[in-house]
C-alpha cells in the first residue's frame, strides 16, 4: 500500500514539475540552444560534449524557472481560461511558496551552469529570465505589445547556443537571434488567434490589431515574409562564419514558402482551425530550418 502510495505521489510530483517548468516548451527551447551550439563550434575536433551537457540542462533550468515565475505571477488569471487552469498553482496541487522555491532553485542551478560555460552565456540566460517575468508577462493584460517584447526572450536560445560554443556574440549570434525573433510572431499570433476566447476570459492582449481579423492576417503574412528573408541572410556571406549552400537555401526558402502558404490561408479563412495549423507548420518550419542549418554545416 505505501509502495503504490509513493508510487502515486511519485507521479503526481512529476507530472506536476513537467506543469510548472512547461516541459514540452522548454524542451522545444534547448533545443533551439542546441541547434545554435552545433553551429557554433569549428568543427568535430572542437566539440565538447561537456559543455553540450551543462547547456542542455542550464537551459531548461532557465526556461523552467521563466515559466515557474511566469505561472506564480499569472495564477489567478490562468484559473479563467480553460487551458491553463489545471496547472498546479491555479488548481490549488502546489502552493506559491513551493512554486517560488522551485523558480528560484532552477534560476540558481541555470546560471551557475550556464556560468561555467562563459560568463556571456549566463548573462543572456538571466537577461531572458528578467524580461520574460518583469516585463512580457505584466504586459501581457496590458497592450498588444508584449508579443514584440516576448520576442526578445524567445529569441534568445538560438543564439544561446552559439555563445556558449563561441564565447563571442557577433553578426552569426545576432543573425540566429534575428531568424527566431521574426519567427516569434507569426508563431505567437496564430496561437493567440485560435485561443482568443480563452485568453479573452484573463485580458490578454495577444493579436496587434486586438481581434481576429484581416489586419492581424496581413501582419503574419508579413513577419513570415521578414522571416524567409533572415533565414536567408547566410546564403550571402555576409554573416562571418554562418553561411549557407546554395541546396540548403533552396530548401529553406521552401520551407519559408509553405510557412507561408500557411499564412495566406489564413488571411483567407480567418478560422481557429486554420490558425492552429499555421501554428503546428511554424514550429515543424523552426526546428526543420535548424536542421538544414546543422546539416549543411557538417556536410560542406
Amino acid at each position: 500500500m505505501n509502495t503504490s502510495t509513493n508510487t502515486i505521489s511519485f507521479q503526481s510530483l512529476y507530472g506536476d514539475f513537467k506543469a510548472i517548468t512547461k516541459a514540452g516548451l522548454a524542451i522545444s527551447v534547448v533545443f533551439s540552444s542546441l541547434a545554435g551550439f552545433m553551429l557554433g563550434v569549428v568543427d568535430w575536433h572542437s566539440f565538447q560534449w561537456m559543455v553540450l551537457f551543462k547547456l542542455a540542462i542550464g537551459g531548461y533550468c532557465m526556461v523552467g524557472a521563466s515559466n515557474a515565475f511566469n505561472q506564480v505571477i499569472e495564477k489567478d488569471l490562468d484559473a479563467l481560461m480553460d487551458r491553463t487552469k489545471n496547472r498546479p498553482v491555479p488548481a490549488g496541487r502546489m502552493s506559491v511558496t513551493t512554486a517560488l522555491l522551485i523558480a528560484s532553485v532552477l534560476t540558481i542551478i541555470g546560471i551557475v551552469l550556464l556560468y561555467t560555460i562563459n560568463p556571456k552565456t549566463a548573462m543572456f540566460g538571466a537577461i531572458s529570465i528578467f524580461l520574460y517575468t518583469s516585463v512580457y508577462t505584466p504586459l501581457k493584460t496590458m497592450t498588444s505589445l508584449s508579443v514584440f517584447v516576448g520576442a526578445f526572450p524567445g529569441a534568445i536560445p538560438f543564439m544561446l547556443g552559439w555563445v556558449a560554443a563561441t564565447g563571442n556574440f557577433g553578426i552569426e549570434a545576432g543573425t540566429l537571434f534575428l531568424i527566431q525573433f521574426f519567427w516569434q510572431f507569426p508563431h505567437f499570433w496564430a496561437i493567440g488567434w485560435f485561443l482568443f476566447e480563452d485568453y479573452e476570459k484573463a485580458g490578454f492582449f495577444m493579436l496587434p490589431t486586438g481581434q481576429k481579423d484581416k489586419g492581424t492576417a496581413l501582419q503574419i503574412i508579413l513577419y513570415t515574409v521578414w522571416l524567409i528573408i533572415a533565414s536567408l541572410l547566410p546564403m550571402f556571406g555576409f554573416t562571418g562564419r554562418l553561411f549557407l549552400s546554395p541546396v540548403a537555401a533552396v530548401l529553406v526558402f521552401l520551407l519559408g514558402l509553405w510557412m507561408l502558404l500557411y499564412a495566406v490561408k489564413l488571411y483567407q479563412i480567418r478560422s481557429a482551425k486554420a490558425a492552429r495549423t499555421l501554428m503546428l507548420v511554424s514550429v515543424s518550419y523552426i526546428t526543420l530550418l535548424q536542421l538544414v542549418y546543422i546539416v549543411d554545416k557538417f556536410l560542406r
